[in-house]
C-alpha cells in the first residue's frame, strides 16, 4: 500500500472508532508509520484528509443514492432502492458509514461538519426531488418533501447505526421493513 493509502486507511479508523475531533495528526502519523511531513504532502492537513476520504469513500453511496432516488412511479420500490442502497454502503465500507453517521448531529461549527454537510445535505436535497416527483401521483404528499427526506434519512440512518453496532442485519427483510414502517406514516 503507498502512504497516502495507508494514511487514508489509518485515518478513517481512527475517525470511526474516536471521533474526527479525538484524533491528532501525530496519531494519524504513528498508526500509518509516517512522518507529519508526508501527511502534510498528500493532504495539506487533517482536514485535506477527511475532505478526501468524503471525496473518493463517500462518492459511492452518493452516485448510488442518485441513481436509487429516481422516482419511476413506483414510490414503495423506490423507497426500497433507496434503502438499499445506504444499507449496501453500510455493509460494504463499515468504517465510512460510521464516520457519516457520526457527524450527522456534529455542531455545524466543527470543522469535520464543515467537509461532511454538503454531503448530508445533498443526500436531503435527492430524498426532496425523490418527494416532489411522487407528489405528482401522490398529492398527499406535497408541501412534505422536506420532512419526508429528512424522516426516511432518519430511519435508515437508525437501521444502519444499529447494525453497524452490532444489533441487526441490513438485509432485504430490514430494507422492506423500513420502508412498510415509513410507508405508513406519509400515506397516512
Amino acid at each position: 500500500m503507498s502512504n497516502r493509502s495507508t494514511l487514508l486507511e489509518h485515518a478513517l479508523a481512527l475517525f470511526a472508532e474516536r471521533g474526527y475531533d479525538a484524533v491528532g495528526v501525530k496519531e494519524i502519523c504513528e498508526a500509518a508509520s509516517v512522518t507529519k511531513p508526508t501527511l502534510y504532502h498528500y493532504f495539506g492537513s487533517k482536514r485535506g484528509l477527511l475532505l478526501t476520504l468524503v471525496r473518493e469513500r463517500y462518492a459511492p453511496l452518493r452516485d448510488e443514492l442518485r441513481a436509487a432516488a429516481r422516482y419511476d412511479g413506483d414510490l414503495p420500490g423506490t423507497l426500497a432502492r433507496v434503502v438499499r442502497a445506504w444499507f449496501a454502503f453500510a455493509e460494504r465500507d463499515p468504517r465510512m458509514a460510521r464516520l457519516v453517521l457520526s457527524l450527522w448531529f456534529a455542531s455545524p461549527a466543527s470543522e469535520a461538519v464543515q467537509v461532511t454537510g454538503p454531503c448530508a445535505a445533498e443526500q436531503v436535497r435527492m430524498l426532496e426531488g425523490m418527494f416532489a416527483a411522487a407528489a405528482q401521483n401522490h398529492g398527499n404528499m406535497r408541501g412534505r418533501q422536506r420532512a419526508y427526506a429528512l424522516s426516511l434519512l432518519g430511519a435508515i440512518h437508525s437501521y444502519a447505526g444499529l447494525a453497524l453496532n452490532g444489533g441487526g442485519t441490513l438485509d432485504d427483510s430490514v430494507a422492506r421493513q423500513v420502508v412498510h414502517q415509513f410507508s405508513h406514516g406519509i400515506y397516512s
